[in-house]
């Protein structure tokens, strides 16, 4: 729970040099991944049935290091949302086709489950002038939710939308140019997703890409955040010129397609402590 002494933690950490404040994530990424065996089967799993041509110790070494950069990623919350914003903007680097932004036609950004989706969202609602939305997931614990959804707010005028808040007013800013920060590659409700490969394997996926795409006459484009050194390289690639079609389960097959090309770039930085495959096909047994 984020009380007023997990508050001013962070914001004491906030004023470490990142070197040092990734040292720790380190420390807790080792801590953690020694200590939470129900999550580190989890990340086992999906990276086992990712890349399944992974040695035992080479599975063992990368879902460590995934360990290591999830504990990163959330001890740099701290400067993301309590550092200066000269900080802030100094250690993010937003690259790439940023024309994509100009103007103010619809717009959807696939933006993926990496450890820096937080940093992603930072850096287009600090460095772009446009109104930036997205839809979250509230936290179990009212002072953590409390605490996230200040953060996500601190620069620009962004709106958030909670998941389970109905689609139409996330549809109106959409059509009204407010780009969308959407994350939809995560096994949510079984019954408003559909079953598609994601590295060959059955998941569950919500198809909210297209739809969104396709009622709000938007385009997609995919933001990559990558950890670095210095703090995070945000990658605006170009907009996807054959996306959507008509057909919403291809359409959120190759999502997941390209997805797993982004992932394979950086495998350690994506959030596979997530049971990414919770709800499977009928007649398939649970991989848990």
């Amino acid at each position: 729970m984020m009380n007023r002494l997990g508050l001013a933690m962070m914001q004491g950490l906030a004023r470490l040099p990142l070197a040092w404040l990734r040292g720790l994530g380190w420390l807790l990424g080792l801590f953690l991944y020694a200590v939470a065996a129900p999550r580190r089967r989890v990340a086992r799993v999906n990276l086992g049935l990712c890349f399944p041509d992974l040695s035992p110790s080479s599975l063992r070494a990368l879902t460590r290091r995934s360990f290591v950069r999830f504990a990163q990623a959330w001890l740099d919350r701290a400067w993301l949302w309590h550092g200066a914003p000269a900080l802030v903007r100094q250690r993010q680097v937003l690259t790439g086709d940023l024309e994509q932004f100009a103007g103010t036609s619809p717009l959807v950004i696939f933006a993926p489950h990496f450890v820096g989706l937080d940093a992603g969202w930072t850096a287009l609602t600090q460095q772009l002038p446009r109104p930036f939305t997205t839809i979250y997931t509230r936290a179990a614990q009212p002072g953590l939710d409390a605490w996230m959804q200040a953060g996500r707010q601190r620069f620009g005028d962004p709106r958030l939308f909670a998941r389970i808040d109905a689609a139409k007013p996330v549809l109106t800013a959409l059509r009204a140019g407010e780009p969308l920060y959407l994350l939809p590659d995560m096994n949510f409700d079984v019954i408003d997703s559909v079953f598609v490969p994601f590295f060959g394997v059955p998941a569950a996926t919500l198809p909210s890409l297209s739809r969104f795409a396709r009622l709000g006459r938007a385009r997609v484009v995919p933001v990559l955040t990558r950890m670095t050194a210095g703090g995070y390289e945000v990658k605006v690639l170009p907009a996807w010129t054959d996306f959507p079609t008509d057909d919403l389960v291809a359409d959120t097959a190759l999502m997941n397609e390209r997805l797993a090309g982004y992932i394979t770039a950086m495998p350690d930085q994506y959030y596979w402590v997530h049971k990414r495959f919770k709800d499977r096909p009928p007649g398939m047994p649970p991989v848990y």
